[in-house]
Order: C-alpha cells, then structure tokens, then sequence
C-alpha cells in the first residue's frame, strides 16, 4: 500500500477556486464586481457578455459554488456582488502558494533530478 498524500483544506479550496477561474466569462465577472461598491444585477451582466442567461448562470453558480460571490434574491431579480471575507482570503492563499518558492532555489534540472531517482 503506498502513502498518499492528504490535501490540506486549503489545498482543496485553491484547487476549487482554480477551477471557478477557468473560464473568461468568469474572470470578467469577478473584475466587474470586485470593482464595484454595490451588487450587481445579473440581468445586467447578460447585456454586456456575449453567452445567454443560461449559460450566465452556470458561471455564476460556479462562482457562487467556490465562495468567491455571493447572490441576494429579489424576485424576478437576482443581485451579486464579491463575498469579501472569501475574496480576501482567497488573496493570502493564492499570494501564499505563489510565494512557496519564490525564492527560485530550484531548477529544472534539479527537479528532474529527482523525479528520476
């Protein structure tokens, strides 16, 4: 039996939050609202983006899904707007895993190296 690792919560988040930032729609989204002070009605955002509400939708949900967003429901509006506790912890974690090895003390030819051994 070999020893797998065991992802840390905050592996798993980075991982789910990379996942949400796969698509332009949605990067697109999170620069619009990360910009504003207020929220956003979704109805809105399908005038400026070239995919249907459908589609805006799924986005949105994907978003909504990693925590980076949040929704407030006024029927038959639905307003969003970035969820700041979690876009300014998903900063540090991001800044943090980016940083891990900044220092550059590791080559290609080192990590080959090592893969090989």
């Amino acid at each position: 039996m070999t020893n797998k690792p065991q992802f840390t919560p905050e592996v798993m988040k980075l991982a789910n939050v990379a996942k949400a930032l796969s698509h332009p729609v949605r990067i697109y989204i999170l620069q619009k609202l990360s910009k504003m002070n207020s929220c956003c009605y979704s109805g809105d955002l399908v005038d400026e983006l070239p995919v249907g509400r459908s589609t805006l939708s799924q986005h949105l949900k994907e978003l909504k899904y990693a925590g980076l967003i949040q929704g407030e429901i006024n029927p038959p509006y639905i307003k969003y707007c970035i969820n700041r506790k979690n876009w300014n912890e998903t900063k540090e974690l991001f800044t943090a895993f980016l940083n891990e090895n900044a220092s550059g003390e590791m080559s290609c030819e080192t990590t080959d190296y090592l893969m090989h051994k």
